[in-house]
């Protein structure tokens, strides 16, 4: 199944590293925590403005699906791992369908997507040993979050209906399915709400 998820993977994945510069403060200086407003004028009075940030309200959740604090945090947890894969499979899958249209032959696409798959288990397989079988199942559902595409129809377009139905089968022995379609108002209302807290920068 791991090997699915290197299919599936692709791209550059990036850190940014923010640094942070702290000013000199002479030992004999106290330093006193400082706010200075922004302010606006409204009918000749001046107000102090203040900038809140956004909050999402979300409705009541759907039938059958329950909160345990425990599991959401867990939850936020592995969902927080595997995001990133999913926004790197959602960037390359244009990327890769823009190359493969100024490809000449069908011989040569399939020369690309062959040297394409190894440079992705070199940059990818240690990462995908470490996730969980929880994460794999997350990443699946995320990726049709982001491509409009299930695993297993990204599978098929890329290597042919044998290699997506052969790694279906392995999925389903494992009790996964590739073709996991995403429900954000019904089965995965809860990985919903936590993708649009890590969007909104609250995670």
């Amino acid at each position: 199944m791991k090997r699915v998820v290197f299919i599936l993977l692709a791209g550059f994945l990036g850190m940014a590293v923010d640094g942070q510069t702290r000013d000199t403060v002479p030992a004999d200086t106290v330093m006193s925590p400082l706010h200075i407003l922004k302010t606006a004028t409204y009918d000749g009075q001046t107000y102090p403005l203040v900038e809140l940030k956004e909050i999402t309200v979300f409705g009541r959740m759907p039938r059958g699906v329950r909160f345990d604090y425990r599991r959401h945090a867990r939850l936020v947890y592995n969902v927080r791992r595997v995001y990133p894969y999913a926004l790197i499979v959602r960037d390359e899958f244009g990327r890769i369908n823009r190359l493969l249209e100024t490809l000449p032959t069908e011989r040569a696409r399939r020369d690309f997507l062959q040297s394409y798959e190894k440079d992705l288990l070199a940059r990818y397989e240690g990462d995908m040993r470490k996730l969980t079988f929880t994460q794999g199942k997350i990443l699946i559902k995320l990726i049709d979050r982001e491509t409009q595409n299930t695993s297993y129809d990204l599978i098929r377009q890329y290597r042919g209906k044998f290699s997506a139905t052969f790694w279906q089968g392995v999925a389903r022995i494992f009790g996964a399915n590739l073709k996991s379609d995403y429900d954000a108002n019904g089965d995965d209302y809860l990985i919903e709400q936590v993708v649009r807290e890590i969007e909104a920068g609250r995670l």
